[in-house]
């Protein structure tokens, strides 16, 4: 092991991550949400699809190639920070042994760093390309407080007060039917279309407006 690495390595463990809240760094890190857009941002290019561009041959975007041993040396290790090589080069502070290279005009964020070493340190579990991973219903979060009428908004809710947010009360029903035909026609709604919809009093009454709309 060189005496770079020995110094490099040294500063794994100790590297500062006090800054950071719960909501910047995800508790369980994701692939293809989390981390397949800051190698697409910043790795790819040399070490993605392109074999005319790939340096090292080494493919961050195969996990049998990012974590495969090349002269002793793993890029990625799963849980193990000292032996990936990927977050040596990541935290180095050698303009020629940094990543991404100091000539490529690519910085990786303090944040994105932190989600990095959480990833690797869970295991860096990769996943297949979205396009090719059937959709599941995730569970419904729960929420402080009683807002929306549809499971969507337990989402929307759930990140407002992640981002100390409260949600701004609901519109007025003349302005709801204006905005959602417009939304769906371009064009603004009639004033018997208003009105037949402040006269409906029933709990399905915007519903109703949207599949006439759509129809």
């Amino acid at each position: 092991m060189t005496f770079w690495r020995i110094t490099t390595l040294a500063s794994v463990l100790t590297w500062p991550f006090s800054s950071f809240t719960a909501e910047e760094v995800p508790n369980v890190i994701k692939f293809n949400r989390d981390i397949r857009p800051i190698l697409a941002n910043n790795c790819f290019n040399c070490h993605g699809q392109d074999s005319n561009k790939r340096e090292a041959k080494l493919r961050l975007d195969i996990e049998e190639s990012a974590k495969a041993e090349r002269k002793g040396v793993r890029a990625i290790v799963p849980g193990d920070l000292v032996e990936s090589e990927s977050w040596a080069r990541i935290i180095s502070k050698d303009p020629d042994e940094v990543m991404p290279p100091a000539d490529s005009n690519k910085v990786l964020t303090p944040q994105e760093v932190a989600v990095l070493r959480k990833w690797i340190e869970q295991g860096a579990k990769y996943q297949s390309h979205w396009a090719f991973i059937a959709p599941q219903s995730p569970a419904l979060p729960k929420a402080k407080m009683a807002w929306g009428t549809n499971p969507i908004d337990k989402f929307v809710l759930m990140r407002l007060e992640t981002a100390k947010l409260k949600p701004s009360p609901e519109a007025a029903k003349e302005i709801l039917i204006r905005r959602v035909t417009f939304d769906l026609t371009g064009l603004p709604p009639t004033l018997k279309e208003v009105d037949q919809f402040l006269n409906d009093k029933s709990p399905k009454a915007y519903e109703k407006v949207v599949d006439r709309l759509l129809a």
